[in-house]
């Protein structure tokens, strides 16, 4: 069973190609005209072990919120598709990522309800050319369009570069556990017998 997800998605700020292989081994090849969320999405797919190609071409001369908000979007469409009818998967996935002196906590549920709690502190404005306060506009548009509950913390932390880029590296691997197919899960996993 192929779990694979494409979706284009073109506005008038941006135009987004995404395809994305839940059952990859991390090879990505990113390109969204922003340097730091290339190196983002490019840990992502590897250390969630997701096949993951990102084109996008946006309005940059504005800045890269357009950029940022759509490939979110389009990544959490891609997703859930690939995710299918969520048959056999585990559901809950939870990661520690350490990063240096940063400590990065990520907990999901694929739940088909979309909830973001997101507590990170903002150290600073930008890292590269992204504004940092981006990061979290990013995930609360993913886990709308993927429609998962997603909790992101950093428990301690000093460094903006390591503090974001254990968000990512906890997140990708909070998805991959939760997407991961067990022998032993009949269905979906939910009372309710749908998620």
């Amino acid at each position: 069973m192929s779990r694979e997800g494409q979706i284009r998605r073109t506005t008038r700020e941006t135009d987004v190609q995404i395809k994305i292989d839940l059952d990859g081994s991390g090879k990505a090849t990113i390109t969204t005209g922003i340097g730091f969320l290339d190196h983002m999405l490019d840990l992502f797919a590897r250390h969630g072990l997701f096949d993951l190609e990102v084109a996008c071409t946006g309005d940059l001369h504005i800045d890269g919120h357009h950029s940022a908000e759509d490939i979110a979007i389009t990544l959490g469409q891609a997703f859930a598709e690939a995710l299918g009818d969520k048959s056999g998967i585990v559901r809950f996935g939870s990661a520690y990522v350490p990063m240096d002196e940063t400590l990065v906590r990520s907990v999901v549920d694929l739940s088909g309800r979309a909830f973001t709690v997101y507590r990170v502190d903002k150290i600073r404005d930008r890292i590269g050319e992204l504004d940092v306060e981006l990061i979290e506009h990013f995930w609360r548009s993913f886990a709308g369009e993927v429609k998962c509950n997603l909790h992101i913390e950093l428990l301690y932390g000093a460094n903006q570069h390591h503090i974001i880029e254990a968000v990512f590296k906890s997140t990708a691997k909070a998805l991959s556990a939760a997407t991961r197919i067990s022998s032993r899960i009949e269905g979906v996993l939910s009372t309710k017998g749908s998620l």
